[in-house]
């Protein structure tokens, strides 16, 4: 059975608030600046997705989805919104369609960043409230400047934060799925796409 995904993102963020009392912690910190441009991999059950976030234009939503990458929160998601044209969206349901929770906070949106929802940017989802955003995210499978802030209807759209550099057949293969209605789900793929692993690829810059 997959693990319960109510866990606290705070207890991470602690332990590495311990970790950085040490001096030899405090020295470390002070020399090494977060890698402005992360990599984050998504290994799914049609292949491998790379995708490289931008920490200087979205940096609260780039913390957010890090630390969820961190806790394997993401692992064992689905693709549960396959709609052909326009976007594919993940960070909601398990693969046995259960719905992932988080007890971290929405953030804020971040879409006044200059980052336009082009073909194979990443984005977070959200409510029709703009500042709702938790740990769904989707791909633009076109460009979808109607979602950027100065051309959607509510002022803010919606709030690009990297892009895929690696795998975008795979995202293309993944939009080609065949799709049905389950329950509010319009477009839920009736052989949805696992994410079976997401983690932070280590920088190889010295």
């Amino acid at each position: 059975m997959r693990h319960t995904f109510r866990r606290f993102l705070v207890v991470a963020l602690a332990a590495g608030s311990l970790t950085a009392c040490r001096p030899e912690a405090r020295e470390q910190a002070s020399t090494a600046a977060p890698d402005p441009r992360p990599i984050v991999v998504l290994e799914t059950t049609k292949g491998r997705l790379v995708l490289e976030l931008d920490r200087d234009k979205a940096p609260q939503t780039v913390r957010n989805f890090l630390a969820h990458v961190g806790i394997g929160f993401y692992d064992g998601l689905i693709f549960h919104r396959v709609e052909p044209g326009f976007v594919i969206q993940a960070g909601y349901y398990t693969s046995d369609e259960r719905r992932a929770s988080t007890t971290a906070a929405p953030i804020m949106n971040e879409s006044e960043n200059g980052l336009s929802n082009l073909r194979g940017t990443v984005a977070m989802a959200r409510t029709d409230y703009p500042h709702s955003a938790t740990t769904q995210f989707f791909v633009n499978l076109v460009d979808n400047g109607k979602l950027d802030r100065d051309q959607y209807h509510d002022g803010w759209g919606y709030a690009v934060f990297g892009r895929v550099i690696e795998g975008l057949e795979v995202v293309d293969v993944i939009a080609k799925g065949q799709t049905m209605r389950r329950g509010r789900e319009l477009h839920w793929p009736r052989e949805p796409v696992t994410i079976t692993r997401a983690f932070v690829q280590e920088s190889t810059t010295p």
